[in-house]
């Protein structure tokens, strides 16, 4: 599993139009998965998430967690993320897992951080969505299961 995680000042995602999730401040999660993650992968990066102290203390230093802000989630799922550009000029994505295997783990992945105390706000899976974002920071960080 892989996922790119930017710290939000506020963000929304939309599909025909119409909006499917936003949230003010938090995480904008573009979640990748590939064919080998499993539930566990799913929990650790959930877990690993929930926890990473990005968000400014009185001092200045990143050294607060999402729940203490009060911060939410929007998880957009994102099979490019596992797009393969070695060769040629067209990305392959043989690495990212089918839609039918993805899906389930994706939604235990969301349930996973409502089971953190996360609020989760979504895209729709394998829709064409369109994402706005106010990145903070910027501050951009990778999180992979592997």
């Amino acid at each position: 599993m892989r996922v790119v995680l930017q710290r939000s000042g506020q963000a929304s995602v939309k599909v025909n139009g119409e909006m499917t999730g936003s949230i003010e401040k938090g995480y904008v999660l573009l979640v990748g998965i590939t064919h080998e993650d499993t539930e566990d992968d799913a929990a650790y990066v959930a877990k690993k998430i929930a926890g990473l102290r990005l968000w400014e203390d009185e001092e200045g230093k990143m050294n607060r967690a999402i729940d203490e802000i009060d911060g939410a989630i929007l998880s957009v799922s994102q099979f490019t993320l596992y797009g393969d550009v070695k060769k040629g000029r067209r990305p392959s994505f043989i690495e990212a897992a089918r839609p039918e295997a993805a899906k389930p783990l994706w939604d235990y992945f969301n349930e996973c951080l409502r089971e953190c105390g996360l609020h989760v706000e979504t895209g729709i899976f394998g829709a064409m969505m369109d994402v706005e974002l106010v990145n903070d920071g910027p501050v951009t960080i990778i999180v992979e299961s592997k």
